[in-house]
Parts: C-alpha cells; structure tokens; sequence
C-alpha cells in the first residue's frame, strides 16, 4: 500500500484527491494548517492522519516511511499573491524547496508539485506548450516560476519531482471557491442574478475541473518512473480552452435571467493564454478528462440551487479565499 502525503488536504482539491487515494487504496496523510476551516459547502473525506500544521513546520523524520508527497499547499491564486508579496514567496518558492529537499533526504523518490498555467501569462502567441517561454505578471505566477526552477535541480536518479502545471480550476468541490472564473461568473449569476465580467470578455483561459486535477495526481503517481521524471506537465484539455466571454454565454444558458454586464474596471487583463495539452496525452495515454465545461457549470450549478446559494453566501468569506486570508492576516 502506498503511503501518500497531501499538504492542503482540506483544500479545494485537496477535499477531492484525499477520496481519491481511498478509493484507489492508498494509505493518507493530510496536513494543513486550518485556514479555511468552517468554510465548507459539503463535508470532506478525512484523511487516515491528519498533521494539524504548517508544511513550512514539517520535520524531515515525519517524512520517513512516505511513498510520494503531494504538494498542493499554496497561497493560491493572482489576489492573494498580491495582498502579501514576501508571504507568497515565503510559502509557494521557500517553503516549497524546502519540503523537497526534506523529502530527497527521507528518501521519498516521488515528489508532485501543484504547478499552475498562469506562468505563462501575458502569452506572446497561443497554443503554448511545455516548452513556451514564461513570462508570468503576478508574484503568485513568478513563485510558481522560481519553485519550478529550484525543485527541478534536485532531481536525481532516486528522486522524481514532477509538476503539474494546472490549468484554471473550476467545478464543484466540497470545499467550494467563487474566486475562480467559471465558479465566479456562476455564482455571481444566481446571488446577484447579474454575470459581472470585470475585463472586456476576450482573454483566453484554459479550464480544467478541479477533481481532474486530482485524478492527474493518481495517474501520474501510478506512473512509470521513466515517464515523468522531473518533468512539467500541462493539466487540462485542448478542447477546453475558452475566452472569458465563452464562459459567460455559457453561464448566461444556465442562468437565462441573468443579466451580461461588462463593467471593464480591470481594463486590459494581461494573463492571456491558450494552453496545449498534447504532452499530458502523450505521457500519460490512458488518462482522459471526466469533466467538460458544460458538465461542470451543470454539476455546480444543481448544487448551489439545491443548497439555495445566496448573495450573503456570495459576498461572504467562507468561498473566496483572499477575504478568508485577509481576516486570518488581521488577527
């Protein structure tokens, strides 16, 4: 039986890749630091040991015995990166190469790491692939960037990092985010019954259900080693690259009462970029989306009619992360 490792277990995907291993067998150790505890919409499946912690804490004989790490901890997303710009680094860079260097010395030889396709950002063309220059324009996306860089150089012949560098996660999760486009625009919808686009609607986002990245964590720790050492992997699907205002006509035919309103208040959004995922198909064959964007926008959309999400859930802490972390910073 394998013994996995998830930091920020009880996050967003993490909620989804902890039933994901029980499902598949594996023995499950979480760690979080509890930030967003109280802030679920469903509840989660617990790991079998729960570290009630901060990753950057861990010591390097806790990670004896552990077969693979996955790294999901993070100050996670453009907005949070920019309300602390030395925490974000301190966290998503530092803390980062400092758990891998912890894991290479506990000899854990598999190491996957929650990347993210916003370091391409501001794309000089389309259709990027593994191999596209970075250019990310966020401290998140730079830190991303840098942790990348520094973990790969640890690589050897008994350590494997591989990261994944997911594209713009959306869909349901037991512990629901609105502060991703798609689950944004959704909610925004049936709280407001408006579909508030903050850019001009033209900018490309590739989207992928978050339980899919979940499932690319399962696959790829399944993996034949020769395949994916220390590699960079895209996560998500050609066919799921979309222009922000794709997404609201979308959201539009689920919410017909809604009204489109671009208010522009970000005036040009510089994170523009389609996405190619033809390695993700290469490397890992058998591994196919679950999740279109109309399938996800359907599933969240039954679930937050269902559980009445309202305009207070909306303007709440409890679903977007940046209100959360600000509270939490203010204490």
């Amino acid at each position: 039986m394998k013994k996995v490792l998830i930091t920020g277990n009880k996050g967003y995907i993490g909620a989804h890749l902890v039933s994901l291993c029980k499902e598949y067998g594996f023995e499950v150790i979480g760690c979080d630091i509890g930030f967003f505890e109280g802030c679920h919409w469903d509840s989660i499946v617990p790991a079998d040991e729960q570290w009630e912690m901060d990753f950057l804490s861990i010591d390097e004989r806790k990670l004896e015995g552990i077969d693979v790490i996955c790294h999901l901890a993070a100050i996670s997303n453009d907005p949070m990166g920019e309300l602390d710009e030395k925490l974000t680094y301190r966290i998503n860079r530092d803390g980062s190469v400092a758990l891998a260097k912890k894991a290479k010395k506990a000899g854990i030889p598999l190491f996957l790491y929650a990347g993210s396709c916003s370091v391409y950002g501001k794309a000089g063309s389309l259709d990027l692939d593994e191999t596209a220059p970075f250019n990310p324009v966020s401290a998140y996306a730079q830190s991303k960037v840098e942790a990348e860089k520094e973990i790969s150089q640890l690589a050897d012949a008994s350590f494997s990092p591989v990261f994944l560098r997911n594209a713009t996660a959306f869909g349901y999760s037991p512990m629901l985010r609105i502060d991703l486009v798609a689950n944004n625009l959704l909610a925004c919808a049936l709280a407001l019954k408006q579909i508030r686009v903050l850019s001009d609607g033209t900018p490309w986002r590739p989207l992928v259900h978050c339980k899919d990245i979940a499932r690319a964590f399962i696959a790829l720790i399944q993996a034949p080693r020769e395949k994916i050492h220390n590699q960079a992997i895209n996560i998500g699907g050609n066919e799921e690259n979309y222009q922000v205002r794709q997404i609201v006509d979308k959201v539009k035919q689920l919410v017909p009462q809604a009204e489109v309103v671009y208010t522009g208040e970000v005036g040009a959004d510089p994170r523009n970029y389609r996405v190619s995922f033809d390695k993700l198909s290469k490397t890992l064959p058998d591994f196919k989306l679950d999740y279109s964007l109309d399938r996800g926008l359907e599933e969240l959309y039954e679930s937050m009619v269902k559980k009445k999400f309202s305009k207070e859930d909306f303007e709440s802490d409890r679903f977007v992360r940046l209100r959360r972390l600000k509270k939490k910073l203010m204490k």
